[in-house]
């Protein structure tokens, strides 16, 4: 109701304005929402193409493979949030699907990476991928908080210490190198498995999972100090550290809750993919900031929510799916990531001059 008188509201003041200001106001409305429009339309010209493209079993498809993107998207947003970003977040993904899948694979798999282990039961390896991606995320957040150094530059080098670990990993046992797979039963069911179906369709638990971390970062986000100090520290550093805000303690905590979010996708990422190599998780993080970029969370700082970065991995995953229906090489689909990222930020960029 609260949403229709202000938009009530917004026609009228429009309808009000000198044709001159109306004018503006209409370009000011279309260039801040020119990616939704361009979405909303390329959407359509698929569907118009290929009618099958928002089918039953494309939109559970969609929202399946949002669900498993959403959660490294949660992580890096409150990065962006606090005027960084993290490169290292797909290596990460790889590292700990790698670690996840060595330790669950089925006891009388023949090319068992570890032999002499039993497998684990699946919440110790939840809690162990989760550490690890929670010990990188410190790293990232110390060496940024610490010695003032920047988050890309901190992060990049993360990102390649993170994937000569993962290569020295693959290489343990009686692996040498080769791709993970054999997974045990009780651990793909958990993720891929399905409670629900719609129709034919089945949709994975891991869904469910993505929502309920979700809720779970949205209340962190908007209940808890933690997160009012998170977008402080974002919007103004110096302002948030004279008002007794922790500043260090808090970029720190906001690249570990990262970290435990990288964590959480490679859990789901290796029984998703189900053959795990050193390849997982490669440019994971691209995705994730084109994302944010386009649900509103600002490179500016202190400026983003939840349910913009949902949007932004729904709306993503949308276009790229739609190229597939498309026909379009997934090599040029990296050409067309590029160009997203880089319109949503030159409209974001954009916006912050205005109100400044």
């Amino acid at each position: 109701m609260g949403e229709k008188f202000n938009l009530k509201k917004r026609f009228m003041r429009l309808s009000e304005m000198e044709p001159a200001d109306r004018r503006n106001a209409i370009k000011e409305f279309f260039i801040n929402n020119l990616l939704y429009i361009l979405l909303i339309a390329a959407i359509v010209g698929i569907q118009i193409y290929d009618s099958r493209f928002l089918s039953l079993s494309s939109i559970i498809n969609i929202i399946s493979l949002s669900a498993a993107n959403l959660p490294i998207a949660l992580g890096i947003a409150g990065c962006i949030i606090l005027t960084g970003t993290d490169l290292s977040a797909g290596r990460i993904v790889g590292l700990t699907a790698c670690v996840a899948a060595s330790l669950l694979q089925a006891s009388g798999y023949a090319a068992k990476m570890f032999p002499t282990l039993a497998t684990f039961p699946v919440w110790t390896v939840l809690l162990i991928v989760i550490a690890i991606g929670g010990v990188v995320g410190f790293v990232n957040g110390f060496c940024t908080a610490k010695f003032n150094l920047h988050p890309f530059i901190v992060t990049l080098a993360t990102q390649l210490i993170t994937y000569g670990v993962l290569l020295m990993y693959l290489m343990q046992g009686t692996n040498n190198g080769q791709s993970i797979s054999g997974l045990d039963a009780k651990y793909t069911n958990f993720i891929t498995g399905s409670v629900f179906k719609f129709g034919e369709v089945a949709l994975p638990n891991y869904v469910f999972y993505a929502v309920i971390i979700t809720v779970a970062m949205w209340f962190i986000w908007n209940k808890t100090s933690f997160g009012k100090n998170m977008f402080a520290v974002g919007s103004n550093p110096e302002a948030a550290n004279v008002s007794g805000v922790n500043v260090s303690r808090t970029i720190i905590m906001v690249f570990v809750l990262a970290g435990i979010m990288y964590g959480f996708t490679g859990f789901i990422e290796a029984a998703r993919i189900g053959s795990n190599s050193a390849a997982t998780g490669l440019n994971y993080e691209l995705d994730a900031i084109a994302a944010c970029v386009i649900g509103g969370v600002s490179f500016v700082g202190g400026i983003g929510k939840i349910r913009g970065v949902i949007m932004g991995v729904v709306l993503l995953r949308i276009i790229f799916v739609g190229l597939t229906f498309l026909g379009i090489d997934s090599n040029m689909q990296y050409v067309i990531k590029g160009i997203i990222i880089l319109a949503a930020c030159a409209i974001d960029m954009r916006k912050y001059l205005v109100r400044k």
